[in-house]
């Protein structure tokens, strides 16, 4: 019993420090990919996942979901639900990396650059996205609101 109040007293310390790193890493991506939407289009296409009809709508759409998402947790505004959404980004873009690893292919990650000269993939990439799943699920549960505007403007969960 110990270590579950040892651990109650450093998750919102940790949850704030996560939902800080996150937010900023989402809201810095998306407006890089904002910025350039044909290079992200390029991006995605590369990958040869999604049928060319839905690239385009996809590489539109993505950024601001990432940047709306980046904000929410940065504020503490809907935190659940930025924390779900970003951590379900994250799923799916660790399935995409997978996939083009394993299908061997020498293409830049469109991650943090829309630029085709970018780094290629690798598995370090994997890593770094599944670690930022880890931290968003931590957020998604165990987040208490700490330095939030939820908690700023008295909002319960």
């Amino acid at each position: 019993m110990g270590d579950a109040k040892g651990f109650s007293k450093i998750s919102p310390y940790t949850s704030l420090v996560f939902r800080i790193v996150l937010g900023a890493i989402f809201l810095y991506a998306g407006v890089i990919k904002i910025i350039d939407p044909s290079g992200f289009a390029v991006a995605v296409s590369n990958y040869r996942i999604l049928p060319g009809l839905l690239v385009n709508p996809f590489a539109l759409v993505l950024p601001w979901i990432e940047v709306i998402s980046g904000i929410s947790l940065l504020l503490g505004i809907g935190i659940e639900g930025g924390a779900l959404i970003i951590g379900s980004l994250l799923f799916v873009f660790a399935l995409a990396l997978g996939m083009g690893l394993l299908r061997g292919l020498d293409i830049s990650c469109g991650c943090f650059s829309t630029s085709q000269e970018a780094q290629a993939i690798t598995w370090s990439y994997l890593a770094r996205d599944l670690i930022l799943l880890f931290m968003a699920g931590f957020v998604f549960f165990f987040d208490t609101g700490l330095a939030s505007m939820r908690t700023r403007w008295g909002f319960r969960r």
